[in-house]
């Protein structure tokens, strides 16, 4: 086994990217305190070609100095657009065929793990604030709940991990295309 260089990586350029055909997901950031964790979270949906993010409230959005430290030039390909409130966020997303999910621990929440959607369906994941989480008023103008399921003591997850893990998993099935010539273990 041996690390792969940079060179081999297949990284694509600024204008590759946004040339690229991107995965049918919006995620947006209600009101989140950390603009490390939005840089983060650029970064993902860079990494995943996520179709955009939008940023709600008083979340940071680019240009912002620590945005730019953890997503690493992220902010600079993945699409984002800036809202002042939620509820306008979604009524775009629901008005554009999204079906839309808070991540949130809810009464009748779907598991992640067990949470099914169609190949092509059009989704939103709202992530919320780093201590209050999604607002109820958003939840409840959302389709439903996505909930990661936690075994441990504390039950919560940054949400910039939190996000990795969501969205890894709503793709993971539909990415086999996208890393041909890899190989699998």
């Amino acid at each position: 086994m041996r690390k792969l260089s940079m060179a081999e990586l297949g990284r694509k350029s600024v204008e590759e990217f946004k040339g690229s055909a991107k995965f049918p997901i919006i995620v947006v950031l209600e009101n989140i305190r950390s603009a490390y964790n939005v840089g983060s979270v650029f970064r993902t949906c860079d990494a995943f070609l996520i179709e955009a993010i939008y940023i709600i409230g008083y979340s940071a959005k680019p240009p912002h100095k620590e945005i730019k430290k953890t997503a690493l030039g992220a902010e600079e390909t993945v699409l984002w657009k800036h809202f002042k409130t939620a509820k306008e966020a979604i009524e775009e997303l629901k008005s554009e065929k999204y079906k839309v999910y808070a991540v949130e621990q809810a009464e009748n929440s779907y598991k992640l793990h067990a949470a099914s959607f169609r190949q092509n369906e059009k989704i939103a994941v709202i992530f919320g604030n780093e201590v209050t989480g999604v607002e109820q008023s958003t939840i409840d103008s959302c389709d439903g709940c996505i909930e990661i399921p936690q075994l441990g003591m504390k039950h919560s997850l940054n949400i910039a991990t939190a996000a990795g893990v969501v969205l890894w998993e709503l793709i993971r099935s539909k990415i086999a295309p996208a890393v041909k010539g890899r190989t699998e273990h």
